[in-house]
Parts: structure tokens; sequence; C-alpha cells
């Protein structure tokens, strides 16, 4: 039987809600006919219903908006006022799908979305091709108090009177590549140029600086040691990551799917040299990290759209696995950590749902982010895993555990493909309450998924324990959440 220990008296630091956040790019079909759905049956404002009140049930803090790479091509100014006057534009992604953008979703519509969300918004900011003032203009827009200023009677012509009082702001996408192709050097140079005129806009934003690709942590070093004074103000600093190229999604091999997993976990060292980076420049309290793009990276054409959308996959339960092995290492190390934002929202790479026409469903993704929201403000406990590894750089175990409110939540994915697992929660410094509720998700079919056809064949279960005793039992590739009293 394998043993998570459980330090309650020793906590980590408080899980930012943040760190649940998700990304939606106007890229394939994420945007139109996946959140921006006017025309089905079952929609509020344009928006679809169903992926709202998903939303909101579980707790989705943050949106990212509107990119990654096709922020780097963005004029805020297309996405505003009538919607029949607005310009198409060729859409960054044009090379690969061969589609416009048709500007229908902009900054007003996106707002409306994080209104009926309750969520947050998180603008990536065009430092590619646009100039310093045009982003000061759009946070002056989004800003400024009624009837101020010309942008804010702008707004208020185009239906918003009220400020939408925008605070994060990413500077640059993806410097190092698409996004201008900069040195670490350059980008800091242009850093310190762009923020210097945004910071001048608006009281209170956060303002987060694009930082390394995945693995170079060179690039992290050289753009702290370049950015100087304009360290004040920094509020976080960015990195991506994707594991991918291990199998088909659906057929992959067992083998397959311990790669995939051994890939995840290399998300913890990211995290800790990154932070290594942020702390010996003496930057906690500014550079703390942001992952603002992170998941799966399938071969594309597995999701309901048959290649149609770009980069659409399906999600399986190794997906799920991946999701939860990764929002545990957050947690894990929370006290590092500003927000993360997976990638992405719908129709594309590792998204929460699938859509189309009328339809509309939950990926096992979705699932893990709804199980895993009562770790939302509370404190992460230090957690001791005593269990046998499921192949090289896989844990048989991934788990994560935090109190709040006098409840401690854990979550625990057992990360084998092949044999399910027993799981007895040994507390120190406290004594579980004799009533829990336990949530599991899988049923030992590790390839499972949701279709059209069939929404619900991967969906969790839930079940009280009247007399808990810490054991918890989860099926091969499955995913728990236990919630349970703490008396001290």
């Amino acid at each position: 039987m394998d043993k998570i220990y459980l330090v309650l008296p020793k906590t980590i630091g408080t899980i930012n809600p943040d760190i649940y956040g998700v990304f939606a790019e106007h890229i394939g079909g994420v945007i139109y006919d996946g959140i921006w759905a006017p025309d089905t049956k079952d929609n509020i404002n344009g928006f679809r219903r169903p992926i709202i009140e998903k939303m909101k049930q579980a707790r989705i803090p943050l949106v990212r908006w509107p990119g990654g790479c096709f922020a780097e091509i963005y004029d805020w100014r297309d996405g505003i006022g009538p919607r029949e006057e607005r310009p198409t534009r060729i859409n960054f992604w044009h090379y690969r799908d061969g589609r416009y953008e048709s500007n229908q979703v902009g900054t007003d519509e996106f707002m409306d979305f994080c209104r009926l969300c309750d969520a947050q918004p998180y603008f990536a900011a065009n430092i590619t091709s646009v100039t310093p003032l045009d982003i000061r203009d759009w946070i002056d827009y989004c800003n400024s108090p009624a009837g101020t200023t010309v942008m804010a009677k702008l707004r208020e012509q185009n239906g918003h009177r009220e400020p939408y009082n925008v605070k994060l702001w990413g500077v640059g996408n993806e410097t190092w590549g698409d996004g201008g192709d900069m040195t670490p050097e350059s980008y800091a140079m242009e850093y310190r140029r762009y923020v210097t005129v945004m910071n001048n806009a608006s009281r209170g934003l956060e303002l987060i600086a694009s930082g390394a690709n995945c693995f170079d942590y060179g690039w992290t070093r050289r753009m702290l040691e370049t950015l100087d004074k304009s360290r004040r103000l920094m509020s976080g600093m960015s990195f991506h990551y994707y594991c991918g190229g291990a199998g088909d999604p659906l057929t992959f091999s067992d083998a397959q799917w311990y790669e995939l997993l051994a890939k995840a976990g290399r998300m913890q060292e990211l995290v800790e040299r990154h932070w290594a980076a942020v702390v010996s420049y003496g930057m906690e309290k500014q550079g703390k990290l942001v992952i603002d793009e992170w998941g799966c990276w399938h071969p594309e054409g597995s999701g309901p759209s048959r290649g149609s959308n770009l980069f659409e996959q399906q999600s399986t339960m190794r997906d799920a696995a991946v999701s939860a092995h990764t929002l545990n290492i957050f947690n894990n190390n929370c006290e590092k950590i500003r927000l993360a934002t997976v990638a992405q929202l719908v129709n594309n790479l590792h998204a929460l749902f699938l859509s189309g026409g009328e339809n509309c469903i939950t990926t096992p993704t979705y699932h893990v982010f709804d199980m895993y929201k009562n770790h939302q403000g509370g404190q992460a406990v230090e957690i001791i895993a005593e269990c046998t590894s499921c192949a090289e750089g896989v844990p048989g175990v991934s788990v994560s555990a935090s109190v709040k409110g006098g409840k401690l939540t854990v979550t625990a994915a057992n990360l084998s493909a092949e044999k399910d697992v027993t799981v007895k929660l040994v507390p120190f410094g406290g004594a579980l309450g004799g009533q829990a509720e336990i949530t599991i998700l899988g049923d030992g079919d590790v390839r499972a998924h949701n279709t059209f056809d069939v929404p619900d064949r991967v969906k969790p279960v839930t079940k009280a324990v009247s007399s808990f005793d810490g054991t918890v039992e989860i099926p091969r590739g499955g995913i728990a959440a236990v919630c349970v009293k703490v008396e001290k």
C-alpha cells in the first residue's frame, strides 16, 4: 500500500486561484465556433452557454487573451465599434489554415465573456508590430474612469460606460520566437521601453515579462541581467512548456503513456531552475513565475473537426493525468508561482471543451480542473510520498494537498497505466475527520475519452464516506480528490 504523509503544521504557501487559469487565443476553432457561437440555440450574448456554466462550476478564475502568437499582429482598434464595420484581417495562423480574422470578438466582447464566467482577464500586449503608445491607448480604453479621456468616451460610445479595470498585462509573447525573434538583451530593452509608457496609463497594473522557451535558462538569466531598473515595474516572468511527441493521441502504447508523463514531470525542474535565476537576482517579489502556456501537444486531427480546426486534438485520460500531475506540481510550488493558464480552452491543444455547431462537450482535462478547484486559496501542505516509481521519471502517485476553512483537500493521480493502487493518507499534526467526500475520475481505461456521440464516457463519480480511515483506491490512470475535515 502506498502511503502519503501529510505534514499538516508545515504549510508551503497560499495556492493562488490564478494557477487554475485558461488560455483563449484567436487560433483555429478556439474563438469562432468555440466560445463564440451566436448562431447556436444555446448562447448568452453570442457565447456558448455550456462553456460559461462549466467555467463557473469549475471556478476558472482567469482567461488569457487574445494570444499567443496572434497577439503579435493584433491591433485592438480592429475589435471595437459596430461589428458589421470591423475590418477582416489576415490571422497570424493564416499560413497554416487559410483563415482570416473577422474581429467579431474584440475587447468589449471578451470582457463580456469574462464577466459571464466570473473570471478575470489577462491581456497579452503586442510589442512586435505596434508602438508603446498603442498599448497605452488600449489600457486607457479599458481602465480610465467614465467621461475622463477620449478613450473612456470611446468605450462609452461603444456601450460600456464603466471601466473594465484590467490589471494583468503580458508585455509581449514568445519574444524569443514569433514574438519578434529577439535576444534576451534586446527583449529586456523593449520591455523597459514599453512598460515605462504602459505603467503611466493606469494604477495598479501587473506587468508580466515574456520569458524563456521551456529549458532555456540562459535566456532567463540574460534577460534579468539586462532589466536593471525596470525590475520595479515587473510583477511576474513567464515561460512556456508543452509536452508531446509520445505517440498518437488516442492509440498510444503503455510505453508512450509513461514517456509523456515523464515529460510532464519535468515541469518541476523548470519551476525550480527558473525560480533559482529569479532568486539569484533578488527579484522574488517582482519575478513570480507565470506559466501562461502549458499542456500536451499531440499530432492534430484527432478532434471532432477532423483537422479543420488547427491543432485540435482529442483529450483522453492520459491528458487528464498530465493535467493532474502538472497542477500538483504547481500546488507544491505555489510560493513561486503567480499564475498559470493551460493552452487552450476549446478545440485546440489540451482543451477543456470540444465544440462544433450545436455540440459542446467537456473533456477529461476539464474534469481535473473541476476536481481540483477546492485547492484555490488554500494553504498548501507539505507532503511526503512513500510509493514506488512506475517508470523512470514517473512517480507511482502524484499528489498535492491543501487546507482551507478547516477542510483538507488531497488530489492524487495514479500514474500507472497497468495497475490500480490503494493509497493511505497519514496525517501528522492533526487527525482526519470521520466523514469524507471522495471523487474518482477514470475506470481503468487509460485511452477513454468523450465524443459528441458519447459525451459522458469519462466523468467523475463522487461518494460520501461516513467513517473515512484515510484509505483511497484509485484505478490505473485514474485521479482522486478527497475532501475531509481536519481535527486537531
